[in-house]
């Protein structure tokens, strides 16, 4: 059997969100390695923690014994859940505690799970007992009989939930079939693809890097893993006793950027993108950033230097609005061209530093602009408009690729 020889932390992962095919750090048991890795991400669950542990533990040791793991991930919750979960460790030896103090988010969470994981099954399972953990070993089961992959739904029989307003039904229902709109090919071969109680096959997903976008982290699985067979287990979705529900509308809308991405990475868009080596689908989120910016920069610069409005003066006018155009850029950048490295680097200060840095670069990029304008005009192309396109089309590019490499840099930034 598998036990801890030291109740310390996990060390938290970093680089690429990427599974490796062999588990690291391969545990024997009986002379052959551990079977199901079970990741339970947590925020602010002290109250449940303790609860969720001792049921998932007696229901796998009656199944499997010391052939699992639970790994539990905790984003340096304030309640400080880790503590209470690493305290656990010394009853429950089959339990790893990881706590990330750099990194935030669901999905992510779980990826980072899965890389300190040792089992050839990954799985993930809610920490507030809304996941019914009875359900386990039904999707155990299926990956055991072939599956790839395992999923608990609401939607397929003996599954619902218990106490949804009617608001939240619509608003769950409606995320589906807007999402069987965006990405058919994916989203349709699970009746519930916004789930986030599953298992998989450690070979489905090895190698692919995963970029997730919110909480949904099923979308990428499905979506960029090796996924042939699907099987579907019901279970009735149950009301949080303690705690707060983490809910929110900021989740609906990363679960559109999340499809909408996707679409991009695995249609036309995707595939010229690895076909020349350039990322199009951001260049191209990129580009209608700086278009939106050329709207705002016009209508500040309207409402300070115009005779009927404040009547500033030009130069000045100019230079706020363009500072004003920045931002507006900068802002939209971080949380949609730029999301998937932005939500690994949260913290004021990263996100202050990559400010700056835009600035810089966004300044370096209107000389350069100027400075193409001029030759071409002048030695190439005589006329203003072709020249200035020129310029314009030029240094976008200069902007978006020292951006992604230096602003939004897609290594661990310290």
């Amino acid at each position: 059997m598998k036990t801890n020889s030291s109740n310390s932390l996990l060390t938290a992962p970093t680089g690429p969100l990427k599974i490796s095919e062999l588990p690291p750090n391969r545990v024997a048991t009986s002379g052959e390695s551990i079977h199901l890795s079970l990741v339970i991400p947590t925020y602010k669950e002290r109250d449940n923690i303790k609860n969720v542990v001792s049921i998932l533990s007696r229901l796998l040791d009656e199944s499997i014994p010391g052939n699992y793991e639970l790994i539990v991930v905790d984003d340096d919750s304030p309640d400080r859940t880790w503590e209470i979960a690493q305290s656990l460790t010394t009853e429950y030896p089959q339990l790893r505690v990881m706590r990330r103090q750099q990194e935030r988010g669901l999905s992510s969470a779980v990826i980072r799970g899965w890389q300190a994981a040792t089992g050839n099954v990954l799985g993930v399972i809610d920490g507030d007992l809304q996941h019914p953990p009875e359900v386990l070993m039904q999707l155990l089961r299926s990956v055991e009989e072939g599956a790839d992959l395992a999923v608990a739904s609401r939607h397929v029989e003996g599954g619902g939930v218990s106490s949804w307003s009617v608001v939240r039904r619509f608003l769950s229902r409606g995320a589906q079939l807007l999402g069987l709109v965006i990405l058919p090919g994916v989203l349709g071969r699970v009746s519930d693809p916004m789930s986030g109680y599953f298992m998989v096959r450690r070979s489905a997903i090895a190698n692919a890097t995963l970029n997730p976008v919110g909480y949904k982290i099923l979308l990428e699985v499905i979506g960029r893993g090796k996924v042939d067979q699907v099987a579907e287990v019901g279970y009735v979705f149950c009301e949080r006793k303690e705690g707060e529900s983490k809910v929110t509308w900021k989740q609906y809308i990363d679960y559109i950027h999340h499809l909408v991405r996707l679409r991009l990475s695995t249609g036309r868009v995707g595939r010229l993108s690895r076909k020349v080596n350039f990322p199009v689908g951001r260049f191209l989120r990129f580009g209608a950033v700086g278009f939106s910016g050329v709207f705002v920069d016009m209508a500040v610069l309207y409402l300070l230097s115009d005779p009927t409005t404040l009547a500033l003066p030009l130069t000045r006018s100019k230079i706020i609005a363009g500072e004003i155009a920045i931002l507006n850029n900068f802002l939209w950048n971080d949380a949609w061209t730029f999301a998937d490295v932005s939500a690994r680097q949260q913290e004021w200060h990263q996100r202050l530093k990559r400010f700056v840095k835009f600035n810089a670069i966004c300044l370096a990029g209107l000389v350069l602009n100027v400075l193409i304008l001029n030759l071409v005009f002048n030695f190439l192309i005589p006329n203003r408009y072709i020249a200035n396109f020129i310029a314009i089309a030029v240094a976008t590019i200069w902007n978006f690729w020292i951006n992604l490499k230096l602003s939004w840099r897609v290594t661990d930034v310290k």
